[in-house]
């Protein structure tokens, strides 16, 4: 389906938010051992079409590498059994989380005697919108699932195969449970106007658009969207080395944090050593990310440690690679830290690595992030590593939701109020 008509475009994503809205409200109306079912059901369909989604995926990695596509996004896309097990166990994580419905939040009694609850309910009905990585069209099924919305999943292009199959797997489970196969649809075409028409005029039918990928994909939808966006623009993720740091745990963290996997949003981008703390720290740590095949651009204080460290710009401080590629910066102390951070990173995920406990209690305290770790990787920035499951995405506004975006995340509340005849005077 490529080159549609708008009237075309209109027709096919119209039907799907009719479709998504009519599955929601039945959703709403579900119970966790239902939807359970429809995840556990849907874990059991991607490992019985294990060879089906796998031969999709490798016809959508040979187009990717016709196309030239860098290694970590390849990385991104291509499934393994092993990647691909890792999918359905995690659909099974979420069929374990407690029921996210229905929870009474908060609950008080007037003085006339009215009883007021605030319950958790579904949002509704969300668009998905993501890159290439088809293990989140699994996620964001799962996690809308969990949490009682239907879903319309947009995956990127590249990812178009793998999507098809591992949404097959899954709507052949909901339809199996007696759910509404449309509570997880997919949309048909790798047209992008079908991206404008869902964030510009889909309103009737969806609540929320969670994106999920590069700063293009982030940045288009929170301009173009005319329904609330759940997201982050970028992943700018810091390491700060503390004078107090040990040595060992140092060249842990920061190897882990950087080079575990360079193309994801909680990689971290810049690192930051006190510059007393230079000569002690920063040899060990730069030789271990230079052996790993990262390249390292450093401010003048870090060239003058190693050869191998090449000029950092300006442009550096705000760069996420998402590639084997660190800044390195010197700075004086956990405030000079904090206010590297501040100007120049995304609110996503910063960690100190510091054996002085004051010392990380005033960065954790004072770096406005979604996530601030301690002597631990900015990697764990993951709903699935925080016991959520899975998560859909990394939220980094102020509003709803924030970090991790699991399936108690995906809901809002209303108000039940309980009287015995009472009017107001």
């Amino acid at each position: 389906m490529q080159d549609m008509t708008q009237e075309t475009i209109a027709s096919i994503m119209d039907e799907l938010g009719r479709a998504a809205r009519d599955a929601a409200r039945s959703l709403a109306r579900t119970g966790d051992e239902q939807r359970n079912a429809a995840l556990g059901a849907s874990a059991h369909e991607l490992r019985r079409r294990a060879p089906d989604i796998l031969a999709a995926n490798a016809r959508d990695v040979a187009s990717a590498r016709e196309k030239g596509l860098s290694a970590a996004m390849i990385d991104r896309l291509a499934l393994d059994p092993a990647r691909l097990e890792g999918i359905a166990a995690g659909l099974e994580a979420i069929m374990e989380l407690p029921d996210p419905l229905g929870r009474v939040l908060a609950e008080w009694t007037r003085p006339n005697g009215l009883t007021i609850q605030r319950v958790s309910v579904p949002l509704g009905v969300i668009g998905m919108i993501f890159e290439s990585r088809p293990n989140v069209t699994a996620d964001a099924a799962g996690l809308c699932l969990k949490s009682g919305n239907a879903v319309i999943l947009r995956g990127g292009s590249e990812s178009f195969e793998s999507s098809r199959a591992i949404h097959a797997a899954i709507v052949s489970a909901l339809d199996a449970c007696g759910l509404p196969p449309a509570a997880v649809q997919l949309v048909p075409t790798r047209d992008r106007a079908a991206v404008g028409y869902l964030l510009s005029s889909m309103r009737d039918w969806i609540d929320v658009v969670v994106p999920r990928g590069g700063k293009n994909l982030i940045r288009r939808v929170q301009e173009d969207a005319r329904v609330p966006v759940i997201g982050h623009l970028e992943g700018i993720c810091h390491v700060y080395l503390h004078r107090s740091a040990d040595p060992e745990m140092a060249r842990a963290i920061v190897l882990n944090a950087k080079m575990r996997r360079t193309g994801i949003c909680g990689a971290a981008e810049t690192l930051l050593i006190d510059r007393e703390a230079v000569p002690r720290l920063a040899r060990g740590v730069i030789a271990a990310l230079v052996e790993a095949g990262c390249e390292v651009r450093g401010d003048e204080v870090l060239r003058e440690v190693s050869d191998a460290v090449l000029p950092a710009s300006e442009a550096d401080w705000s760069t996420e690679y998402l590639d084997a590629v660190i800044s390195v910066r010197a700075v004086d102390g956990v405030e000079d830290a904090i206010a590297h951070i501040r100007r120049y990173g995304s609110g996503h995920t910063e960690s100190i690595v510091a054996e002085d406990g004051a010392a990380a209690e005033a960065f954790l305290a004072g770096v406005d992030s979604a996530i601030v770790l301690h002597n631990a990787s900015t990697q764990f920035a993951d709903g699935g590593e925080f016991g959520m499951g899975a998560e859909i995405g990394i939220a980094t506004g102020r509003i709803h939701a924030r970090g991790p975006v699991g399936a108690e995340q995906l809901t809002s509340y209303k108000y039940v109020v309980r009287g015995s005849g009472q009017l107001r005077p």
